[in-house]
């Protein structure tokens, strides 16, 4: 099914058109304009301070984070930058190009289906997340490259080649670290070798790669700074760096979202010009919070452990079901989960899209399309022409608590055909064979 794309075909025309429009939003201003503007000047700055030997974060760990990604990032971003702006952005711009045809075609490729999709439906995925892929463009951010690096590690998991698997997992992570989460799934799943890798490479990634360019000591300076600044702080006021940004209504993780239901938190914040506004049903401590946020996630968890399919009835279509909640459970459980951030879900509307199109079922057809409708509204209620206060109380974190429950209910009814042939999960599934739950 991978493919490059032609210009035979008028959809693959209409994506590299699309490109082109997107890339000349992130040039247009930097060309003609006065300079493009959100994460685009900071990847600069960032590989500068990389190129002329200048600290990526503050000696002390509670000052204000210009970068806030890890030492890796900007590693990456220095030979682009060498060459100036204009190359970084073009660099930046081929990068979410490439990567949201892999995210399709690797998408579609992973739905076990079985089926090779008509053109409209493989490009369907693509048309309902265009505005994230915007986002992506626009800001300059690269959660759709770290998108197609953990498809393209599920990938090469399901072809036998878990340690070049692990190191996919492990350079999206040393890159932003939320993909980390994949880490406790490699294992409960017993993929060792993968797991392994995952974590050799980090170790490689973090502190092997930027040796060279930083120096060992400098880089293992500025990575405890950074994780004391980043991961290892959290209060009231927020977690992290941009406290203004993680308790209000930009963030719809569960963390987040939680605490906004749960403590008098005002989700308008991140603009000090707007009123404050409120959104508890009640009045909790932080502490008390944080526990109802852990009680959630470890529900969540075993919830998912629940529902996976045992080694003797994995099938295809039940493996990129369970792909497909992770994907979910990722997306939510990052402790900032950006309205961008749920391009992540481009995995699991793909599988579902799939349901509606090849399930024998006429009548789990229908509901799966609805399950699809309920949560492209919620999702459409992120629109500009909507109050923020819809986003305050998690539009999109409803959108993937649906799209996931409709993958759960797929995994617990599989199709009658698909029930008959889980008997022989060897021939079905690469991989999986050796990896028992």
């Amino acid at each position: 099914m991978l493919r490059y794309p032609s210009l035979r075909a008028p959809l693959d025309i209409l994506f590299l058109v699309c490109c082109i429009v997107l890339t000349f939003d992130v040039l247009g201003p930097e060309i003609w304009g006065n300079g493009k503007t959100k994460d685009y000047p900071l990847w600069y700055w960032a590989g500068q301070q990389v190129l002329q030997g200048r600290d990526l974060y503050p000696s002390d760990p509670k000052g204000y984070f210009e970068f806030i990604y890890p030492p890796l990032s900007a590693i990456l971003l220095t030979v682009p930058s060498y060459f100036g702006k204009i190359p970084l952005y073009i660099c930046l711009s081929l990068l979410n190009a490439v990567a949201w045809w892999m995210t399709a075609q690797l998408s579609n490729a992973m739905t076990g289906s079985g089926r090779i999709p008509g053109p409209w439906l493989f490009a369907l995925p693509g048309f309902v997340t265009v505005t994230f892929v915007f986002d992506m463009f626009d800001l300059g951010q690269p959660n759709l490259v770290l998108l197609a690096m953990m498809l393209y590690g599920f990938w090469l998991l399901q072809h036998e080649r878990p340690w070049m698997a692990g190191s996919m997992f492990a350079l999206a992570t040393a890159i932003k670290v939320f993909p980390v989460a994949v880490f406790p799934y490699l294992v409960w799943r017993r993929h060792w070798a993968s797991a392994a890798s995952m974590v050799v490479f980090l170790g490689i990634f973090l502190f092997v790669v930027p040796a060279p360019v930083r120096g060992f000591q400098h880089n293992v300076s500025e990575l405890k700074t950074w994780f004391r600044g980043m991961v290892g702080s959290s209060s009231e006021q927020g977690f992290g760096q941009r406290d203004e940004q993680n308790w209000s209504w930009v963030n719809q993780s569960i963390i987040a979202v939680t605490h906004r239901l749960t403590r008098p938190v005002n989700y308008n914040q991140d603009n000090p010009a707007k009123k404050p506004a409120y959104m508890n049903l009640v009045d909790l401590d932080f502490r008390t919070a944080n526990w109802i946020v852990l009680a959630i996630s470890l529900g969540l968890g075993l919830g998912f452990i629940a529902v996976m399919p045992a080694r003797s009835r994995i099938t295809p279509r039940s493996n990129a079901e369970e792909l497909g909640i992770l994907f979910c459970l990722m997306t939510v459980a990052s402790p900032l989960a950006r309205q961008y951030y749920f391009m992540w879900l481009f995995l699991p509307m793909t599988i579902l899209m799939h349901r509606s199109a090849y399930d024998p079922r006429a009548a789990v057809r229908a509901g799966t399309w609805l399950t699809l409708a309920v949560a492209g509204l919620l999702m459409c209620l992120a629109l500009p022409i909507f109050p923020k206060d819809l986003q305050a109380y998690g539009n999109n974190l409803a959108a993937a608590a649906v799209i996931a429950g409709g993958l759960v209910w797929h995994i617990l009814h599989p199709a009658s055909d698909e029930t008959a042939s889980s008997s022989s999960p060897t021939k079905l599934q690469p991989g999986i064979e050796n990896n028992p739950r």
